[in-house]
């Protein structure tokens, strides 16, 4: 089913989070541990991301290195097709522009069609780690809204050599990122909102927003996104502080400023284990204060653990 039918459908808001495939060659089971604890509450759909291409390096007998380049994590679809087959709930394939070329695209569209995937997010993605700047693969997409356009293509039988036509209903769901802060590349935040109206426009059917922690700027970024006709659902994405570190980490990472109220709780924590609570506690009051805003789901970045999630969720759904 459709994100957005799913959203048409509830009468109350939605639970739903993301997931991050494990590394190669280690097994799906620590993520089904993972989920298997949130199926309580009873998620319409699972985000599954997609990681692209990087370099290591190997040492040779000789000593020196070999430079290759490689996907730590594969295997988004097939834990999609997995989790929908175990669980019984739709899965959300993340589609990046960087690491793949427009034909593989393709390719991962047709193959979600059999897998009877309905939804995809449209991602440009991130550069690599060893590039400052995020540059296009060669014959890949540029940009996340040339990837909609693709997708919105594709659902009209189009593909990219030929017209095929398709005796099989095709509609896919297109979820697009949405930043309230501001995607760190942009020179303002009216021209961060002006790129998410054009993928919209393009065909973009839902708007998921990159992690926060002031809910007054998410508030901001909905009405000024409103006001620039863009009337698509948006859902607040929600990252429960767990470590220390994260102080340093996510405002580096995810490019976004935490409240003084959470960084001095954070600091004033003796160890981890009541960091992890500081964050459930601010997580809990930030989603009841969305949750009277109205917006129609909680969206969860889970980054691997799930115990902080569902220790939230217990408290709101």
């Amino acid at each position: 089913m459709r994100i957005t039918d799913h959203l048409k459908k509830a009468d109350k808001p939605l639970f739903s989070f993301e997931i991050i495939p494990p590394v190669k060659g280690k097994s799906i089971k620590e993520l089904y541990d993972n989920i298997d604890p949130l199926m309580e509450f009873k998620p319409p759909f699972i985000d599954v991301t997609t990681s692209r291409e990087e370099f290591i390096y190997i040492e040779k007998e000789n000593g020196l290195l070999e430079k290759r380049l490689t996907r730590m994590r594969p295997g988004t679809l097939g834990i999609c097709a997995s989790i929908q087959n175990k669980y019984g709930i739709d899965t959300v394939p993340h589609i990046l522009c960087g690491g793949f070329t427009k034909q593989e695209t393709e390719y991962l569209l047709v193959d979600c069609m059999y897998l009877g995937i309905d939804n995809v997010m449209a991602l440009r993605g991130d550069a690599r780690k060893e590039e400052k700047r995020f540059s296009k693969t060669e014959e890949g997409h540029e940009f996340a809204i040339d990837l909609v356009k693709q997708i919105q293509a594709q659902n009209k039988g189009k593909y990219l050599h030929e017209v095929i036509e398709i005796s099989c209903d095709v509609d896919f769901c297109i979820g697009v990122a949405g930043y309230p802060e501001k995607h760190e590349e942009s020179p303002s935040l009216k021209s961060d909102l002006k790129r998410l109206k054009e993928k919209v426009d393009a065909g973009a059917d839902y708007v998921v927003t990159q992690m926060f922690f002031d809910n007054n700027k998410f508030f901001e970024f909905v009405e000024a996104a409103r006001a620039m006709d863009i009337n698509v659902p948006i859902i607040p994405g929600i990252k429960p502080i767990a470590t220390k570190k994260h102080l340093n980490i996510l405002p580096q990472t995810f490019h976004l400023d935490l409240p003084q109220e959470l960084v001095d709780a954070v600091e004033s924590c003796k160890n981890n284990k009541e960091v992890r609570q500081v964050g459930v506690e601010f997580a809990v009051q930030q989603s009841k204060e969305l949750l009277e805003y109205g917006v129609p789901v909680l969206h969860f970045y889970s980054m691997g653990k799930s115990d902080n999630i569902e220790a939230v969720a217990r408290e709101l759904f």
